[in-house]
């Protein structure tokens, strides 16, 4: 019987959870009689740490990444971090990893892994490091099709990157048999209000100013922000022009969301009105989720979100920061109800057909594999 592919995944920290969550999602569906997953962090405390245990996963805490200078001293260095792994018999790593540091491909290779492959999640690939990290790996993941015109579409990336979206559980996020109130009473919220839903935590680049500023355009429309406040400047300034828009009693700032289902269950549309500036958008797991529960989204046009949302048909794209275009967006969707049941049920059907776990998963499978049987040639 062929040994299964032992596979090490790396990630800074489950503290944040965000991205160890979608790492995790991966590897709980990996079939173990192929593959032998394994985790790496830099410091333990997260609150995923006590998941990989109980998945019976063997979860290491060392650096696996390591300051790049002295230049003098580096290769020293990577291999004494490699010794740490070198045990383990490792064959590929993985790193969801999302800085742009080039040593850890470095310690992996020292270490003995065949390959070393990173996915990108997001939009930022403007420094010498990206160039060497991508040069150093094995294969790489790209999350949305504007990675591959934009960074990998040259002779030295373009064989070995792979478009790999994520995925979504459509049993967990699926259409509600019928539409809460739970939250909207709670709010005080007329039950035949039209409720907005943004899940993004609470940080410039997801753009809830433009948001809350199309949301005053459109009286008797109510806003749901579900996101934790990460940046406290920004949440001051969104409370600040909530005031100043008088749309105090429409815009409800509700924190992070333990249930994201139930609270997609309650809502009519939902936006993500991510800014471009900062093009860090990969594959927005939110608004996957958003259309897996059969709701009709509005997005600004950036990578990532156009790659999901056939615009006129599972949703609308709209410029972002433009909080006019959002605001034409959302009251088309507020005023026909028929339009948002029509393009709720096709936005479902998109998810189905594209970006399923179960799709994400075979393609890491077939990646690993691929990669594998490399090495035997």
């Amino acid at each position: 019987m062929t040994k299964p592919i032992k596979i090490l995944f790396t990630i800074p920290n489950f503290i944040t959870a965000g991205s160890g969550g979608a790492m995790l999602n991966i590897i709980r569906r990996l079939d173990r009689e192929r593959f032998e997953p394994a985790v790496a962090v830099l410091k333990m405390g997260g609150a995923l740490d006590e998941e990989v245990r109980r998945m019976g996963l063997l979860l290491i805490e060392a650096p696996f990444v390591i300051p790049a200078k002295p230049y003098t001293s580096l290769l020293y260095r990577a291999n004494q971090a490699a010794k740490l792994f070198k045990p383990y018999g490792f064959d590929i790593w993985h790193s969801f990893h999302y800085g742009d540091d080039y040593t850890e491909p470095l310690v992996a290779k020292l270490a003995g892994a065949k390959s070393w492959v990173f996915t990108k999640k997001n939009m930022g690939l403007g420094s010498r490091a990206w160039f060497f990290r991508s040069l150093l790996a094995g294969k790489i993941a790209a999350q949305n099709t504007d990675m591959l015109k934009d960074f990998f579409d040259t002779p030295l990336f373009k064989g070995k990157t792979r478009l790999i979206p994520r995925g979504v559980d459509l049993k967990k996020f699926r259409v509600p048999q019928k539409k809460k109130s739970t939250i909207m009473s709670r709010s005080g919220v007329p039950e035949d209000a039209i409720a907005l839903g943004c899940v993004a935590h609470l940080v410039p680049v997801k753009g809830q100013l433009t948001l809350i500023e199309a949301v005053a355009r459109l009286p008797k429309v109510h806003l749901f922000l579900a996101g934790k406040p990460m940046d406290q400047d920004y949440t001051r300034d969104l409370h600040a022009l909530v005031e100043r828009l008088d749309v105090v009693e429409r815009v409800h700032f509700l924190g992070g969301m333990d249930d994201v289902p139930a609270f997609l269950a309650e809502v009519d549309v939902v936006v993500l009105p991510t800014w471009d500036k900062w093009r860090r958008e990969g594959c927005p797991v939110a608004l996957l989720e958003a259309m897996a529960c059969g709701k009709a989204c509005v997005a600004t046009d950036v990578p990532g979100s156009r790659d999901i949302i056939e615009d006129g048909v599972s949703g609308f794209l709209v410029e972002p920061e433009n909080a006019q275009a959002m605001s034409d967006a959302i009251e088309r969707l507020k005023d026909d109800p028929e339009l948002r049941v029509r393009m709720g049920k096709a936005a479902r059907l998109r998810i189905e057909a594209n970006y399923s776990i179960e799709r994400e998963v075979a393609a890491h499978e077939k990646l690993y594999e691929e990669i594998m049987a490399g090495r035997k040639k």
